[in-house]
This record gives C-alpha cells, structure tokens and sequence, in this order.
C-alpha cells in the first residue's frame, strides 16, 4: 500500500515506532516515581500532588478494592467528573488487574442504567453529587456498593472551609450514605502505606471500557488494552516533540476522562511525557479554565472548538487581562474546527494549534495536521506513525479508492479496541481483516490529507460529544403533541455542530419549543437536548416512510 501522507511528516518525527516498549502508563507512572517522586503530577485548584502521592493513594485504592472482592478482569465504574479522584481511582483499578469504566455522571438514571448493566459494573465511584442517581438505579443493576467521594478533598486548605459554607449543601453534595456504602477518604486512610498488590498486569490485558455508537447508535463498551493507550501516547508525544518539553510541560485536562479523547488522546500522553495536569473539572465553566491558565501557565491546551470559541468570546481574554503566551501548542478534536478559530488562538498565544481526528474504536489511533507542514483547511491532517487510512467503496467496503475520492474511511492500528464488550457480532461487523469500519465518510488526497465530507452513520457532535438522532427523535415523538420528528446536526459558531429537531404536531395539538426542551431535559443529558427545534407541516421521507435526514441538512443550508 502506497502512504503518500509520510512525505508531509515533520523533520525528526519517525515513520514506524515499532517494536512498542512491554509496558503498561502504571509502568512509567511508576518509573517517574523512581527518577524524580516530588514531580507534580496534578494542580487542582491550587493544590498540588506530587507522582509520589499518586502512586501511593492509588496503591491504597488498590487494596481497598481488593479487599472489597475485586478481581482481575471486573469491571468498575467511575461516575466522576475531571478531579483528582478521578485520576487516583482509576489507576488504582488498574493496579487490581481490573477494567475502568469511565461513565459520563451527568447521564440520566435511565442511560446509566443500561450502561451499568452494559459492563457489569458491581462496584461504582461517584462524586457526591450524583449519588442519589446512582443509588436509586442500583436495584436495577448488579452494583453491590457504591463508593462515594466529595471534590472539596483535594482542595487547597483555605477553599474546603468556603466549599463546606457555601456549596455544599447548595449543589447537593452533603450526603448521607447508605448501608454498605463506603467513603473513598477512609478507605484511603485505611489502606495507607499499603504497598502496591501482587497482581502482574500485562499489556495486553484490557484496561478501559469506553462507550461508544458504533455504527448502530446503541451504547457499546469498546476494550482498549494498555498496551493500546501506551502505544497512542508514544505516537502523540513523538508527533508533538518539536512543541513538547519531557518532564516541563503543563497540559490542561478538561476533556472528560469519560471521553476516548481525554483519557487516551490526554491523559495517556500526558503520563507518557511526565506532564503535570491541571484539572478542570467542568469544561463548560470558562471562568474556571481562564483562572487556572491564568495561576499555572499551561504549555499544551488541548480542547474542542467550543472550549476554544468560548475563550475568545470571554471578557478577560478580550480585554487582555489574561496572557496565553505560554500555551505553545494547542489540539482540536472531537468536531470540525473553523479556520477563523484557528487563525484567532493563534495569534492570541503566539503557538500551534492543530485538528486531529480519532474515534473510541480506535482508542485515539489518530490523524493530525502536521505541526510544521503544510495547513489545509478542512482537513484533518495524515495519520500518525503506524497508523494507516484507506478509503473503500461506501457500498462495498472494498478496494482502495483513488485521491479524491469520496468512501468509507477505514483505519488500521496496532492500538484499535480488542471489541466491543460482549458483543462479538457488533464487534465483527466493525473489525474485519484488521480494518477499522469507521462509518464516516471522506477522501485522501494526493499528498495522504484526510478530509471528512460526511457522516455515514449521522452520529451528531456537538462540543465533541457524540448524539444519535433516533435516541432524541425517540424521546420527542413521546410527547403526546408530537406527530412526527427529524433530528439532525447542523454546523453551529460555538458548538461546531448542534442538534436540531424538526417536529410535525399532531392535529390540534400545540406545544413550544420551550415545552419540548424540558420535556427533553428529563430524560436526556443535556447536551442531548435539541440547541434549535423548528415546527414544520411535514418531513421528507422515503418510499417506506424513513424520514430523510440528509433532506433536512440540506434544507436548513438552502436557508
């Protein structure tokens, strides 16, 4: 197979990295302990942690997990935002031989239900705030404890008192526990000083489940193995290395952990590279992002357009208040990137800032624009080291098209998922012959570029997340106003994509746009919830009266 997109590699980065070191990231976790154990692992809120106190609060984890029956190859579930537990917890499943399920808190009872019962989750970790939610499913699952935590434990000494007065109570996170429920303080206290258990974790072993789509819209847990997530660091960090500074660098983490992007396409690369994190634990809260950039200096900002948009439009980024000069690189992910919100956080920081493209399945085997080559706009750059791109027929799956174009955009990596978790048929139809059936749809051009023209599965994505139109149509057409519904995504300035829902009404019936929003808000995550909803006589539809989506991306561009 010809790889045009090798031509356009930035000088000093490698075609192959190849053979992949037989490590796991607790491996170089633990390797960064030995070398320099004050290095600060995570800024949160001021206060910092040292590799040394992950290590050790992890290793304590470990053991209270143990100790609570966990095995090697169970699964446990993390309903936590960006927080220092959430980092501390899943390194300590991790060291029990055990699967983290990274799952998304702010997802109603009835999306946390079937992923709950998706993994087989038996124990969970959640923020206090979203304990009640989750107590209130877990007659309904397998869960058998629930181990809560609340974010004022890693704050600084002088915020925890302001927290305890005026949050706590406010934003629900004064609780009482359940019987057999447990707090993550004492069982850290507990097991402190415990050292790390005697279970051999090999690269190979599965590490995260991380849910996905597909190509169906129905959740799926995708397997990626540690070895996978070493193996995408090692290609980020060698595709960053003109920009990134081993054991210096200070990369923001606000993409969920949840999200394939942030536990992989940052976390892994951050570890990988000795980085520090800063957490921010709420992406959307811009005051919170520009204080933190303002009291730690980040070299590395990765984000979605939406996080990038929002900076610019903030009062103290406007007025120059804030200085962004030590930001050198910057990533966009997760959805298209406007040229002028490249062109603006450039000259704002006076760095890089490049678009990549990966998916869940992939576990970030990713394209990226080259740092130093040549920019294209609408493009999304040439595959990383080791990982191919082909184009196929979109009918067919077959054959490898010519440059420019337009097919299937399939992906091969050493790092892709083992599968989708218990779903070998789902799975096959995904991974056949070592290829990656991404369901999107693009060209290559001559010199290896990707460019994506199409979603052939029509999974929507606003600020990065990804929405299936029948989920939200499903829930509209339950309200008993409403005839008929067509939920698409429409490029949108500060999401880059947002839902939008036209709605048929039944015959004497009335309803606003209003009302069905907050008909919405009760069963959907709120990024699910329709940015726009128009009413319309009636919908464009096939022979069989398949409604046709694509009818109405092209109605609302003719607008």
């Amino acid at each position: 197979m010809d790889y045009p997109w090798l031509k356009n590699y930035d000088k000093g980065v490698p075609y192959s990295l190849a053979p992949y070191p037989e490590q796991t990231l607790l491996d170089v976790v633990s390797d960064t302990v030995r070398q320099r154990p004050d290095h600060t692992a995570i800024i949160f809120k001021g206060k910092r942690l040292s590799y040394y106190e992950l290590e050790k609060l992890s290793d304590a984890f470990a053991n209270a997990l143990i100790a609570l029956g966990v095995k090697k190859g169970d699964r446990v579930a993390l309903l936590l935002p960006n927080s220092p537990q959430s980092i501390i917890t899943q390194l300590g499943v991790w060291k029990t031989g055990g699967i983290a399920a990274p799952i998304n808190p702010l997802y109603t009872e009835g999306e946390l239900e079937r992923l709950l019962n998706e993994c087989g989750a038996e124990i969970v970790i959640v923020l206090t705030r979203f304990y009640q939610k989750a107590k209130s499913l877990q007659p309904r699952t397998s869960v058998r404890c629930i181990i809560a935590t609340n974010i004022k434990e890693y704050l600084p000494a002088w915020l925890s008192p302001l927290f305890t007065l005026f949050k706590e109570k406010k934003g629900g996170h004064r609780i009482k526990l359940q019987p057999n429920d447990l707090w993550l303080g004492d069982l850290l206290q507990q097991h402190t000083n415990f050292p790390r258990p005697a279970v051999e974790v090999h690269p190979g072993d599965p590490a995260l489940i991380l849910f996905s789509g597909g190509t169906t819209g129905e959740p799926k847990g995708a397997v990626g193995t540690h070895h996978a997530l070493l193996m995408t660091g090692m290609q980020l960090r060698a595709w960053f290395s003109t920009f990134t500074i081993e054991w210096e660098d200070v990369i923001i983490l606000s993409i969920p952990l949840f999200h394939v992007y942030g536990n992989i396409g940052v976390f892994a690369v951050g570890i990988f590279g000795r980085d520090s994190f800063a957490i921010i634990p709420d992406p959307r809260d811009t005051d919170d992002l520009v204080a933190t950039i303002r009291k730690v200096h980040p070299t590395f900002l990765p984000g979605v357009p939406t996080l990038f948009n929002a900076l610019l439009n903030h009062s103290d980024v406007q007025t120059g208040k804030v200085d962004f000069k030590s930001i050198k690189l910057c990533v966009s992910g997760a959805s298209s990137l406007l040229a002028e919100v490249k062109n603006r956080f450039e000259t704002l920081t006076g760095g890089r800032m490049v678009e990549g493209y990966g998916l869940t399945e992939s576990m970030m085997a990713a394209v990226l624009t080259p740092l130093h080559g040549p920019y294209k706009p609408g493009s999304v750059g040439t595959p990383l080291p080791d990982v191919e791109v082909r184009i196929a027929g979109v009918d067919t799956g077959e054959g490898s098209l010519p440059a420019g174009q337009v097919g299937e955009i399939l992906m091969r990596a050493p790092q892709l998922m083992q599968g989708y978790w218990q779903r070998p048929v789902e799975t096959m139809k995904t991974i056949r012959n070592s290829w990656l059936y991404t369901g999107d749809l693009g060209y290559l051009d001559e010199d290896g570029y990707l460019f994506i023209v199409d979603r052939k599965k029509d999974v929507i994505k606003p600020s990065g997340f990804q929405v299936w139109p029948r989920e939200v149509e499903e829930v509209i057409a339950s309200h008993p106003a409403v005839n008929e519904v067509g939920v698409v995504g429409i490029p949108d300035v500060y999401q880059g994509e947002a839902v939008k829902a036209w709605v048929v009404l039944r015959m004497g019936q009335q309803a606003t746009v209003e009302e069905l929003r907050s008909y919405c808000r009760k069963k959907l995550a709120g990024y699910k919830v329709p940015r726009y909803i128009e009413f319309t006589d009636s919908l464009p539809k096939t022979m069989v009266g398949k409604v046709l989506r694509r009818e109405l991306v092209e109605k609302e561009k003719s607008k």
